[in-house]
């Protein structure tokens, strides 16, 4: 039966994709980008497969017409296994098409070395186009406050970066409390670029803002957001550290 041939071959070719786009972005065999367009065709292959798998153990459920049976079971399984998985994935990350996270909408901190990493490209926010998304995906992310001088703080914020285990720290301005970064992810290797800078608040205290983009695609799946929130709580973590670490004077 054509529609059982096609399903399992369908379901042959969507695991081929998947596999290819994974090992090849992995191992920098093809650009990230590429990698993961594999994947989503792969993905689409997967879901007509299933489909039209369906169909065809459908059509076959009858004895006479049982011939191609095996072909569609195996097909389908095939397909949703790719299917399914991935469905879960994208449905997890389900967010408008934003790829560029601030914690401040009318002043956010500006790339200087990123620039430079990729001539041409445009590293100015666009408050117009991103805040309101922003708002409406992830809620309020706004900077974090620490009780120290900026120029405390921000030692304080560099030594956190350099202990996060996929950034590489790329510039840092100590005349304006600044750090750059460029942020690898595990599977496919994409880069986002990551900017922190310290500012004096009117109580002499200090507040952390942090801005986080991807270079590639219009949308991250969550990804910038959360980066930006795992890094407060990684800076929140350190100050218990450094206290615990601070000898405290005898009492009488």
């Amino acid at each position: 039966m054509v529609l059982a041939w096609l399903a399992f071959f369908d379901g042959l070719l969507a695991i081929t994709l998947v596999a290819l786009g994974i090992i090849g972005a992995h191992y920098y065999i093809v650009p990230s980008i590429t990698g993961f367009g594999l994947l989503a065709f792969g993905f689409l292959l997967s879901i007509i497969g299933s489909l039209v798998g369906l169909l065809a153990i459908f059509l076959t459920r009858k004895p006479e017409r049982s011939a191609g049976r095996n072909r569609a079971v195996v097909g389908t399984v095939l397909c949703l296994l790719i299917a399914i998985p991935l469905f879960v994935m994208l449905m997890g990350g389900r967010k408008h098409p934003i790829n560029d996270i601030t914690t401040d909408f009318d002043n956010p901190p500006e790339f200087v070395f990123a620039q430079k990493l990729q001539p041409g490209r445009d590293m100015k926010y666009d408050k117009a186009k991103y805040a309101d998304k922003q708002q409406a995906s992830y809620g309020p992310i706004g900077p974090i406050k620490e009780r120290l001088e900026p120029s405390a703080a921000f030692e304080r914020v560099r030594e956190v970066a350099q202990a996060v285990p996929t950034w590489k720290i790329t510039y840092t301005d100590t005349t304006k409390n600044t750090l750059e970064a460029v942020s690898t992810s595990g599977l496919f290797h994409f880069q986002d670029d990551v900017v922190i800078q310290i500012r004096p608040s009117p109580d002499g205290e200090s507040l952390i803002e942090m801005r986080s983009k991807s270079r590639d695609g219009i949308g991250d799946f969550g990804v910038n957001a959360k980066r930006i929130r795992r890094f407060f709580d990684r800076v929140a973590m350190s100050r218990g550290k450094v206290e615990a670490q601070t000898p405290q004077e005898d009492l009488p």
